[in-house]
């Protein structure tokens, strides 16, 4: 029997103008099904498709340009073909009543010169490579390299692809965007001072830290209305070696500085959970409760979440939708199976990145109300 505390995953919520049907959402999640160059493949039209009892989908890590990328086969936003190719993908997922958002994502000094364009280290925005972790290459881990810094042209090229990739992601169908700011990605490294030591601008003070932030959300603007973008964060983790000695200052000021421009929601990553894998949380830990209620729309979280503690965490108003990882990977009905309260099927390892439909679209569905 399913608990009636579950019902209040089941309430519809509006976001950017648009109601959503449940409080359920697939958060971004890479699989690496796309092709080298980028674009997406009718697998993932199948995969989405799958997924789309959602109220709320939000795309894999989607790439603003080559130089943004570290991974092979993540799907990018800044070619025709992709845009044409994301158009199907976009429907299937929006299929059955779901919103669905792009995350835009530039990796920053996380990339390695030997899938960067021109051959040379990444760009970030402080010469400090990465520590305490590795690269994984082609042939094998090998050391993070120092990165470059980027000039404020190259600061200002980086903003302009954002702003194309959120035209595109228009042109696709989505209906809005998400800006991965989080697991110590290109954003993540301006906000904390341990990847930031610049002394222009962009550095120093919280406030220049954000700046880079700031001025991609008013580019992409131009083309996404402020209330259909949405920004992910992880207050409470060093992944890939982000840290700050005052966690709480850097991100209520973030939170509050979103909140004033209207944004559409407030994606927090849960404590505990450091890029796609559980983690030791520290003394410092940012609870997600104290800093919704800085943000006056509506706020996600995801991270570890089972249904109970999801609607919880609705429930208590810490939360107005849960993100659901491994859970939505492994039960691509997810909300039916929660409602009929039906057995939910585990996560395997297999084909969790690359590969075909083995770990990806093969995953059974419910066959019959329990």
């Amino acid at each position: 029997m399913r608990c009636v505390l579950l019902d209040q995953l089941f309430e519809p919520v509006v976001l950017g103008g648009q109601t959503l049907p449940n409080r359920f959402v697939l958060p971004p999640l890479t699989r690496s099904r796309a092709q080298a160059d980028g674009v997406p493949t009718p697998l993932m039209a199948e995969y989405y498709g799958q997924r789309a009892g959602a109220g709320l989908i939000i795309s894999e890590g989607t790439v603003v340009s080559p130089q943004g990328s570290a991974y092979a086969q993540v799907p990018g936003l800044y070619t025709e073909a992709q845009v044409e190719a994301w158009r199907p993908i976009v429907s299937a997922a929006g299929s059955k009543g779901a919103v669905v958002y792009a995350q835009l994502w530039h990796v920053g000094r996380q990339a390695h010169s030997c899938v960067q364009p021109d051959g040379c280290p990444p760009w970030g925005p402080s010469p400090i490579a990465i520590s305490g972790w590795e690269y994984r290459s082609p042939d094998g881990p090998v050391p993070f390299e120092v990165p470059r810094e980027l000039s404020h042209e190259g600061i200002a090229e980086i903003v302009a692809q954002f702003a194309a990739a959120a035209r595109n992601a228009v042109a696709a169908g989505f209906d809005g965007v998400e800006l991965h700011a989080a697991n110590g990605y290109l954003f993540d490294q301006f906000f904390n001072s341990s990847s930031n030591t610049r002394t222009d601008q962009y550095g120093g003070s919280i406030e220049n830290r954000l700046r880079f932030l700031y001025e991609v959300i008013e580019a992409v603007s131009e083309s996404v209305p402020a209330n259909r973008i949405g920004v992910r964060i992880s207050p409470s983790s060093d992944w890939m070696d982000v840290s700050d000695p005052d966690k709480r200052s850097l991100y209520s000021a973030l939170v509050r500085g979103i909140n004033e421009r209207g944004l559409a929601y407030l994606h927090l990553v849960e404590p505990g959970i450091a890029g796609a894998v559980d983690a030791p949380t520290s003394d410092d830990v940012l609870q997600s409760a104290e800093l919704s209620q800085l943000f006056d729309g509506p706020v996600i979280v995801t991270g570890g979440h089972t249904p109970q503690t999801a609607a919880s965490a609705v429930g208590s108003g810490t939360a107005d939708l849960v993100g659901f990882g491994r859970l939505f990977i492994a039960n691509p009905d997810l909300p039916r199976r929660i409602r009929n309260g039906a057995d939910l099927t585990g996560l395997r390892e297999e084909g969790l990145y690359a590969g075909g439909p083995a770990g990806y679209t093969d995953y059974p569905e419910l066959q019959s109300a329990n």
